[in-house]
């Protein structure tokens, strides 16, 4: 049992999962207290946002496909709450890519089928997170890619997933901005996007609406008594304003940082009257429950099987957008995407790189990825550089994620989601509340040994 006046849940790790999970158990009236140096700033902060089970599935990945397709769904009703409890209630509410920011509210078109559920306009909610669901788009270019299209296509059909083969014209005419070497393509309708720097911010509103504290400072290890997960320690941070940028979250992103590095204590990384403190009051928190949901460090807190994959990606900004739905190719080996948002903002991604822990944005990266979007959309090369960042994605062996009670009483895991923790988020948050029985196996810790 906890020590007096212990939290009962202690979520390691503010990124979109963390958040989520944290505020999903806020909803049901438990006592929750966040810890990261830096909320939402991790892997969501540098994440594209695709919603997009039908377009990147593989061969090989049919449980991660149903994990994605099931969590699709879930989309529309978790939107809808997460703004409602954020204080989003209608077109003249604001919410911004990072706490404290603003954006315009509306009400997009959603999908049906394998994608997102219902009809009509969403309301403020689904634009106050920039949700949309005008499908993907994968272009190919020479006679090698449409055979790799057309085993696609059939392959989805098996599966029962909705896609449309589309000719290059065809393809031209959804997308007039496509190169003219572009001979075909495959339309999944159903796949969606979300602005993942939004749903952080609206994650954090929500926790403060709903009182649950959010602690900035970095878990430096696990508190374990009796052969239980007890709690946390933290680091003693630097004094407010003089730290450099980073934070744990959920593995990755702008200015990140791992376990044993600084919290973040620059300017403005504490925002309005949300209960928020500091490491300083304190040494350690006491908790009935740990949840891991540290990403990319998930491993240096604990014996789970992540590692870091790293992924540089950019956004470019024009006056007018190029594109009206995702786009993605495979261009020189490598596969790349472009995802519109609603501001004319365009996000091109994004390398995959086992390098460790390194975070470095490196020329050879963004010329790379600047070399295959202009394969796809020319356009793109005249466009404003807004934003570049490199940002840590949490991988396991089996590119499943691992979401449940550890081989220790005490703590939980919620972390390897890899390239889907924005997708996987409600499903993830529904799996801990134990709303999902047989999907739930698919994450379950029990498939590696030793893990604890």
């Amino acid at each position: 049992m906890p020590a007096k006046g212990a939290q009962v849940d202690v979520i390691v790790g503010g990124g979109v999962v963390g958040l989520s999970v944290a505020w999903r158990l806020a909803r049901e009236g438990r006592q929750v207290t966040v810890v990261d140096p830096a909320p939402g700033r991790g892997a969501s902060y540098a994440a594209a946002g695709m919603l997009a089970p039908v377009s990147e599935v593989t061969y090989t990945e049919a449980p991660l496909l149903r994990l994605g397709v099931a969590s699709l769904r879930r989309w529309p009703a978790f939107a809808a709450e997460l703004t409602e409890d954020a204080g989003l209630a209608g077109p003249g509410t604001n919410v911004g890519a990072a706490p404290g920011a603003a954006a315009e509210l509306a009400g997009p078109r959603l999908g049906a089928g394998a994608g997102l559920a219902g009809d009509g306009a969403a309301g403020g909610d689904a634009l106050a997170l920039d949700l949309r669901s005008d499908g993907t788009l994968d272009v190919a270019f020479g006679a090698d890619d449409l055979a790799a299209l057309d085993e696609l296509a059939a392959f989805m059909d098996k599966l029962g997933l909705p896609v449309e083969r589309l000719t290059g014209r065809e393809c031209r005419r959804l997308e007039p901005m496509l190169a003219p070497s572009v001979r075909g393509g495959l339309l999944a309708p159903g796949d969606a996007w979300v602005d993942p720097r939004r749903v952080t911010a609206a994650l954090l509103a929500a926790l403060e609406r709903l009182g649950a504290e959010v602690v900035r400072a970095r878990v430096t290890e696990l508190l374990r008594e009796g052969g239980r997960v007890t709690g946390v320690r933290l680091a003693t941070p630097e004094p407010y304003g003089t730290g450099p940028g980073g934070g744990a979250g959920d593995g990755g992103g702008h200015g990140e940082v791992r376990p044993g590095a600084k919290a973040e204590t620059r300017a403005g990384a504490r925002t309005g009257a949300r209960k928020e403190t500091g490491a300083e009051t304190r040494a350690e928190i006491r908790a009935e429950r740990v949840v891991l949901t540290a990403g990319a460090w998930s491993g240096e807190l604990a014996e789970v099987p992540v590692r870091p994959v790293k992924g540089q990606i950019m956004r470019l900004r024009s006056p007018q957008p190029l594109l009206t739905r995702c786009v993605r190719g495979t261009v020189h080996g490598s596969s790349v995407y472009l995802v519109p948002r609603g501001d004319g903002e365009l996000v091109v991604g994004a390398t995959q790189e086992e390098l460790g822990f390194d975070t470095r944005v490196t020329a050879g990266g963004l010329y790379e990825l600047l070399r295959d979007a202009r394969e796809l959309v020319p356009g793109v090369t005249e466009l404003e550089v807004a934003d570049v960042v490199a940002g840590l994605r949490p991988g396991t062996p089996d590119n499943l994620p691992v979401i449940g009670p550890s081989g220790t009483p005490g703590l939980t895991f919620a972390t390897g989601h890899h390239r889907g923790g924005v997708l996987l988020a409600p499903l993830t948050t529904a799996i801990l509340l134990g709303e999902e029985g047989e999907l739930a196996a698919l994450c379950s810790p029990e498939r590696f040994q030793g893990i604890s």
